[in-house]
């Protein structure tokens, strides 16, 4: 822990004991405002003290001022009539339920994905929801998450999101004529310890049963906190979504309060190529038609424009119209017409949804009924189609060459093999077809019916090197992936890829191409090789090879058919009497 949090508990602390010890001082208003300007004053004085930096006080500051001003305004006014309404349905005014779920989420991460031996480089193959025939990922991936920014999102979801689910749900019965301990279903402790979060963990794993393909992540449950909150309350589901954004930015005021940024070149996916679409809305969905059957239960319905434009912002906000599909090879196609119309057809359905009453159609067929059935079918939809999807193997896919095993898993890197995990799909009308080829880090676990990319080619052409990590409840190994590369002058780059598993031997996986650089010496070019790990040196003439040397080492030269080469740091120049031509100079990496 930094100094300057040890300073900021130490005066909270030191505040909230001064003021158990002076009556006069208990009051909740002065404390809530009071600890947090108090911390502040504390870190201004640790800065003079020395104890502290002032990048430690600029972090803090925004944050403890952010906190004083809140807790002010619920203080007095209408914010305390707020907190009132609050405690008359939170068990002493707090979230239990959702408190509840965000410490397992987090506690999976930090102890079951390793999260406590690096935040930023958690262990995730074992935890992806890969198939049926795999029950363990699809039990674990709606709590297991890719990294600590993708844990981070789905939290500051939660805490926006949840708290108004679990509001609606209440802690207390709101029924005429119900006692709060006449049984246990509504007994508050109950409610907030026990359903609320078994209700959570029931839409968490339905979200892992019936998610199409490799998912892993909260981010299901965290649309079906959204969607629940927008049917019950829209306007303050706007309010949430908004407020989200302030505790990210707030989030990241604490980590880093100043950044220096200067222009450099980046590689990646385009970033909603990483967005599980319809993941998100059957959890969003479901979420809907639980606050519906709620709504249409008590009888308090909300306003369908406020639902219909509550809707808009939020769908929108949250990114529920990045829909997207794999296009050819490393090509990515966002449908975003597509998804914009998804947007305003979920909006519309969820107002119909809401003000549907018991009008009668035909027979026994009500207006209510219809908008229900409209909103179940695309969850049933979603989970008949999931169930196919789901029941894919990988047990016969191999992997080229020699992959590194580790127990049940194999680690190899390999260019244009087909994907295992995504089948050819022609996408009507829009004269795309899907047809996925994986090029990368591969790892293959027929036992567990795992095969992914891990991490593609152009990726480690970027870096030069990465970590893969593999393993299973309690245990886990990391594997290095090394590529290293030379560039024939004018020509595409020529590199060995290797593979180093901890406490083995690098080994030489992969071999690209041979690169032929455009300069000719008196007559001859020269050719780049790679193979078993190793890089050579062709001379040739008209096509056939006259002779053949090793890339020399540093500061060292070697001779083939009469051209004398020079490593000179980073390239190798060809040297032939007067002339002196750069032949190939090695890959630079980020």
């Amino acid at each position: 822990m930094s100094s300057s949090s040890l300073v900021v508990l130490a005066v909270a602390g030191a505040t909230l004991a001064v003021a158990a010890a002076v009556p006069r001082l208990r009051r909740p208003a002065l404390l809530s405002v009071g600890t947090p300007l108090a911390a502040l004053l504390g870190l201004v004085a640790a800065l003079f003290a020395g104890f502290v930096s002032i990048y430690d006080v600029l972090a803090y500051a925004p944050v403890l001022v952010v906190g004083a001003a809140t807790a002010a305004a619920l203080a007095t006014g209408e914010g305390r009539a707020f907190v009132r309404r609050v405690r008359s349905r939170l068990l002493f005014g707090v979230p239990w339920g959702t408190a509840l779920v965000t410490a397992f989420v987090v506690a999976f991460y930090v102890y079951v994905q390793f999260g406590f031996r690096g935040l930023t480089s958690p262990l995730v193959v074992p935890f992806v929801s890969w198939s049926y025939y795999y029950p363990l990922g699809v039990l674990t991936a709606p709590f297991a998450h890719a990294g600590l920014g993708h844990l981070t999102g789905n939290v500051i979801g939660t805490l926006a999101f949840a708290p108004l689910a679990e509001y609606a749900f209440s802690h207390y019965p709101t029924g005429r004529g119900n006692s709060s301990f006449g049984s246990w279903r509504t007994n508050p402790y109950v409610r907030a310890f026990v359903l609320f979060p078994l209700g959570v963990l029931a839409v968490a794993l339905l979200s892992g049963v019936f998610a199409w393909g490799a998912t892993i992540g909260f981010s299901g449950v965290v649309y079906a906190f959204a969607g629940f909150a927008l049917v019950r309350y829209p306007l303050a589901t706007v309010v949430a979504v908004t407020a989200r954004s302030v505790v990210s930015v707030l989030l990241e005021t604490l980590q880093n309060p100043i950044v220096y940024a200067n222009p450099s070149p980046s590689f990646g996916a385009p970033w909603w190529a990483g967005i599980a679409v319809q993941g998100h809305l059957f959890g969003f969905l479901l979420g809907a038609l639980l606050a519906g059957a709620l709504v249409a239960r008590r009888g308090n319905r909300p306003s369908g424009a406020r639902v219909w434009f509550g809707g808009l912002v939020l769908l929108t906000s949250l990114s529920l119209w990045a829909v997207w599909w794999y296009g050819v090879s490393t090509q990515y196609v966002l449908y975003r017409a597509v998804g914009v119309l998804l947007v305003a057809g979920v909006a519309a359905l969820l107002a119909a949804v809401v003000r549907a009453g018991d009008r009668t159609l035909v027979s026994d067929l009500t207006t209510r009924r219809v908008a229900f059935s409209l909103l179940l079918l695309p969850i049933l939809t979603m989970s008949l189609v999931a169930v196919p999807v789901n029941l894919t193997t990988v047990q016969d896919a191999g992997l080229p060459g020699d992959p590194v095993e580790i127990r049940d898993y194999r680690v190899t890197y390999a260019e244009d093999v087909t994907n295992e995990r995504v089948g050819a799909v022609d996408v009507p009308y829009f004269e795309q077809v899907t047809n996925v080829s994986a090029s990368g880090v591969v790892v293959a676990n027929p036992d567990r019916n795992i095969w992914a990319e891990r991490v593609s080619a152009g990726a480690l052409a970027f870096w030069g090197d990465h970590a893969v990590t593999v393993g299973g409840l309690g245990w886990e190994e990391t594997v290095w992936v090394h590529r290293r590369g030379w560039v024939p002058t004018g020509a595409h780059p020529v590199y060995n890829v290797y593979v180093e598993p901890e406490n083995g031997d690098l080994r030489p996986v992969f071999a690209s191409q041979s690169a032929t650089a455009d300069p000719v010496v008196a007559g001859r070019s020269v050719r780049v090789d790679a193979r078993e790990g190793a890089f050579g040196l062709r001379v040739l003439r008209n096509g056939s090879v006259l002779s053949s040397v090793g890339i020399p080492a540093q500061n060292e030269t070697v001779t083939a058919a009469g051209l004398t080469f020079v490593r000179n740091g980073s390239r190798v120049v060809v040297v032939n009497g007067d002339t002196r031509v750069t032949i190939a100079h090695e890959e630079q990496y980020q």
